[in-house]
């Protein structure tokens, strides 16, 4: 954990602790003389402690939780405690007001800087509703230049069409992604790929995403990786045979060569790479690597970068991380729940001459909202260095 991490811990726990004293003082002039909402917040407290210890200290994998269960424990707990921690502080700025000038103020006026703070105290349910309503479908086209060493000439300017985490489930109907559809389409890429978690889980529309993919267009066709959710879902088979049927190519430990003029492109992908896997991490994908191509990776977990360079891949694909999903920015920095799994978060990282690009993705999961890390259509324009 790094320092400023170490820093927002100490915030959000002060903060969950004054927010248990009020908590509990209000419950004492409410209901002197009854116990149990006192405990109610005292399980509330273990309820959240348990989560933080559960999800970010490695106890969850190390007991075997499936890593679902973990992801979306941990991702509600950082977001209950963001949450909570922007409440505490608007309360104590309307509380210093309050105090200052109600004292001196008619009625009415009394009334109205009530009124005012309870709207301001609102403001982070408002912004949930936001992320939900709005962000969570303000699909955005990012164009991204990735500057390459030894890229031969005939791939300076190549243009990558890169989609990942789209989750097609109760949360992102077919039409939503229709509509991402439609816009990728516009871009005309040189090659198209789908990085995993076409869906959230079993049930979920698996055919009308293939059907949907299926409508990408690049010259060179469209490819893909598995991302947990398909493990999950136990329908990496049939994604990889629908998608078969309907000119999707998933790469399962398979590498694939594409000429554009005299470069070589040598296209790889991997299954999901678990964390609780770590020791096995990219295992037989440097038997992939084709001396003299360009080689590219798909893997839907951008932890195995590092790795990845030391086999000899110079350009990583990943999403897995939503970008964080609700991301606050402080202090140039990027708060969110993702930064406590992994470094590799969103955007562009080097490893020496190779590169990843790390997708925000199109779906949510956990929560249905996105807040400042909006839904990503990306473009990865190749240049030579």
């Amino acid at each position: 954990m790094n320092p400023l991490d170490r820093i927002l811990s100490v915030i959000f726990f002060f903060a969950q602790w004054r927010i248990t004293v009020l908590w509990l003082r209000m419950a004492r002039r409410r209901w002197p003389a009854r116990v149990a909402p006192r405990r109610a917040i005292y399980v509330i407290d273990v309820v959240l402690a348990g989560g933080v210890i559960f999800s970010y200290t490695g106890l969850a994998y190390r007991l075997e939780v499936p890593e679902p269960v973990a992801a979306v424990m941990g991702g509600a707990v950082l977001c209950y405690l963001m949450a909570a921690t922007a409440v505490l502080a608007l309360h104590t700025v309307v509380d210093a007001v309050r105090k200052r000038w109600a004292a001196d103020l008619d009625p009415g006026r009394r009334r109205v800087l009530n009124a005012a703070g309870s709207a301001l105290m609102a403001t982070p349910l408002a912004v949930l509703g936001y992320g939900a309503l709005i962000q969570r479908t303000d699909f955005r086209v990012r164009e991204i230049d990735v500057p390459l060493p030894g890229l031969p000439q005939d791939l300076d300017g190549f243009r990558l069409l890169h989609l990942s985490d789209i989750h097609l489930s109760a949360f992102l109907s077919e039409a939503e992604l229709a509509r991402v559809i439609d816009a990728a389409r516009e871009l005309r890429p040189h090659l198209a790929v789908m990085t995993g978690d076409l869906i959230s889980g079993p049930g979920d529309p698996l055919d009308a995403g293939i059907r949907q993919l299926a409508r990408l267009q690049s010259d060179a066709g469209i490819f893909g990786c598995m991302g947990n959710h398909e493990r999950y879902a136990k329908a990496e088979l049939y994604t990889a045979q629908a998608g078969a049927r309907a000119g999707i190519q998933f790469l399962r430990s398979q590498s694939r060569q594409l000429r554009f003029g005299t470069a070589v492109i040598n296209l790889a992908g991997v299954d999901y790479q678990s964390l609780t896997e770590k020791r096995s991490y990219l295992r037989g994908a440097e038997r992939m690597v084709a001396p003299g191509a360009f080689n590219i990776l798909l893997s839907h977990n951008p932890d195995v970068f590092p790795l990845a360079a030391q086999q000899g891949y110079n350009l990583l694909l990943a999403g897995h991380t939503h970008g964080g999903q609700v991301t606050i920015e402080i202090l140039q920095q990027g708060i969110n729940p993702a930064r406590f799994f992994t470094p590799f978060v969103h955007g562009l990282y080097r490893s020496g001459a190779a590169a990843a690009y790390v997708t925000r993705g199109i779906g949510t999961i956990g929560i249905p909202a996105r807040i400042g890390a909006p839904p990503e259509i990306s473009v990865l324009r190749l240049r030579k260095a």
